[in-house]
């Protein structure tokens, strides 16, 4: 997916001529905390909602202050993996987005990025996960499929963790079938090592509650 399939249309952008207090009521209504600074179609920068507090510019209007706005952004035809990248790197709320002559478009929220998050790892798809640890050197895609898939079952979607300085990795698989004995069974066999397995449907909510507070720690690191 493109940053472009992601823009909001419903998240305003500020203007030098609004107020700090407009810009507070706004990143309220929008849980938000950034805005962007727009001028026509030229993106100024970011401000926060510290900003705001900090210079105590709450009846003035925003462009009265010597602002050190900072103007992180992508393009629109870039991956959404730069999107979070950018979010985590920063800590974000959103992320402006701009054409290939820097003219403003809009912006992608942290929610959007969240919700897209759940949609690509299918996450509320019927099935069961099965959670492998497993040394760096070993990891196959291919084997790893073809287990699954010689069970009649199919790979919905799979994500990677692991420590850093480690050799050592996890491999969270989100399979369609509830019943995941004989492919656990099968995986047994070829020596992989089961950390986890999650087939009971309430297991499965707690689960992906956990793994959506990992995802949004991630990305305020």
């Amino acid at each position: 997916m493109l940053a472009k399939e992601l823009i909001s249309d419903i998240i305003p952008s500020l203007r030098t001529s609004d107020t700090g207090m407009k810009a507070l009521f706004w990143m309220d209504v929008f849980r938000v905390s950034h805005l962007p600074i727009v001028n026509e179609k030229v993106f100024l920068g970011l401000i926060s909602d510290a900003d705001i507090y900090d210079l105590n510019m709450f009846e003035e209007p925003i462009g009265n202050h010597n602002l050190s706005l900072f103007s992180p952004f992508v393009e629109y035809d870039q991956h959404i993996y730069d999107v979070i990248e950018l979010v985590a790197k920063l800590k974000l709320s959103l992320v402006p987005v701009l054409d290939k002559r820097k003219n403003y478009m809009g912006v992608i929220t942290l929610s959007d990025l969240v919700q897209h998050f759940a949609n690509v790892a299918s996450l509320k798809d019927p099935g069961g996960l099965l959670v492998l640890d497993l040394n760096v050197n070993d990891y196959s895609l291919t084997e790893i499929a073809q287990i699954v898939e010689g069970n009649d079952a199919k790979i919905l979607g799979l994500y990677i963790t692991s420590p850093q300085n480690s050799t050592r990795l996890e491999l969270t698989l989100k399979i369609n079938k509830a019943d995941l004995s004989p492919i656990i069974q099968t995986f047994n066999r070829y020596n992989y090592v089961i950390k986890a397995s999650f087939m009971d449907e309430d297991k499965l909510d707690a689960l992906y509650d956990k793994r959506y507070e990992e995802f949004i720690k991630y990305l305020n690191i």
